[in-house]
């Protein structure tokens, strides 16, 4: 069990906080290409399983590429304010109108590019479709938020069961396609191993459902014996795993932020307290990029001022750069607002805290 205030596990060692600067700062542009990583890898694997035996190779390199397609969102970010490009990340493309018009498209698209291959658009929609949708339900599963009911109501599905680069979960899964693909595509062998591939890795995600629900749990249990009155709490899992969970419990005036292992010995949560201070916000509670800020961060969030008077928002959800065991850590989700020359906000600048050595 890790003491955030105090910087000591269960054993009453302390960790270095390198060490945990190591686990927690994950820089935005890394941390997307590793989870492109496992899209690509799932996809992969269910383009095989949908239309490997039919068309062999050509299933696993078409959907490795569909299950990236959603993530190409970003590509529209540099015609985009900071705002805007929050608000419409994991929106269009990740909803299920987008999957359920884009997966017919493409089926046509696909039986244009290969009318040689006995496959009828209806199984190239199919394929198209089960890549789509997979990727879709495997971000909802993640921290960041899928605006699944996009444009009918910008609420984000958050089950916050899995982080989104976690070794358990694509290593069997890219295991049993890349063996799988030794063998022909009728083999038998090649069906198995792609299969036991997609099953381990579909097991591991119950067992991540199995794990939030006991955390929250022993969170919830925790914060009542000690007598702290909170509203709701958020637990996920911290940085490549899914035995470390950090949880978030609002308060009147706050936040209490602790972390449990699921291979602690009791059910005692240590927790910090963690001030709100939104007040700091008085006059600019409303103003659109305040609003798209709370938002996103679902309430989740503190305000800091910075040295050179200006305020920044801290989404709590996405932790610290030190896993919040030390005094010198940031907030790995920070934007800093900016003003116009009435003092009204405009907007924000991300920024992206230093990852210690």
């Amino acid at each position: 069990r890790l003491q955030a205030a105090g910087g000591v596990h269960a054993g009453g060692t302390e960790r270095p906080p390198a060490l945990a600067a190591r686990h927690a700062s994950i820089r935005s542009r890394s941390a997307l290409s590793m989870d492109s990583l496992t899209q690509l890898t799932l996809g992969a694997a269910v383009g095989e399983a949908t239309l490997g035996k039919q068309v062999g190779r050509k299933a696993p390199l078409l959907c490795a590429a569909f299950g990236t397609l959603p993530d190409l969102d970003v590509l529209a970010n540099p015609f985009l304010t900071e705002v805007q490009a929050l608000a419409f990340h994991r929106s269009m493309t990740h909803s299920f109108l987008f999957v359920l018009v884009a997966a017919p498209l493409l089926g046509w698209f696909l039986r244009r590019l290969h009318p040689s291959d006995d496959v009828p658009w209806r199984q190239w929609t199919g394929l198209a479709f089960a890549c789509l949708l997979t990727h879709v339900l495997l971000d909802c599963l993640t921290t960041y938020g899928t605006q699944v009911f996009w444009p009918f109501s910008d609420v984000p599905v958050i089950f916050g069961t899995i982080f989104i680069i976690d070794p358990l979960y694509t290593v069997p899964l890219a295991t049993g396609l890349l063996a799988g693909l030794w063998w022909g595509p009728t083999a038998r062998p090649r069906r198995l191993a792609n299969g036991l591939g997609l099953a381990l890795s579909s097991l591991y995600l119950l067992a991540t459902i199995g794990n939030k629900l006991w955390v929250e749990h022993v969170f919830e249990t925790s914060l009542q014996e000690q007598n702290l009155p909170h509203q709701e709490v958020f637990t996920k899992p911290t940085a490549f795993n899914n035995i470390l969970w950090s949880g978030i419990a609002k308060a009147e005036d706050g936040f209490y932020i602790g972390f449990y292992s699921l291979l602690d010995d009791d059910t005692h949560v240590d927790v910090r307290f963690v001030p709100a201070n939104h007040h700091l916000l008085k006059g600019a509670w409303t103003n659109p990029t305040v609003q798209e800020l709370r938002r996103f961060s679902r309430g989740y969030f503190t305000v800091s001022r910075q040295p050179d008077g200006s305020l920044a928002v801290h989404d709590l959800r996405f932790g610290r750069s030190d896993l919040g065991l030390t005094k010198t850590g940031r907030y790995i989700f920070t934007f800093r607002l900016t003003r116009g020359p009435n003092g009204a906000v405009t907007g924000f600048t991300r920024t992206d805290p230093q990852i210690d050595a």
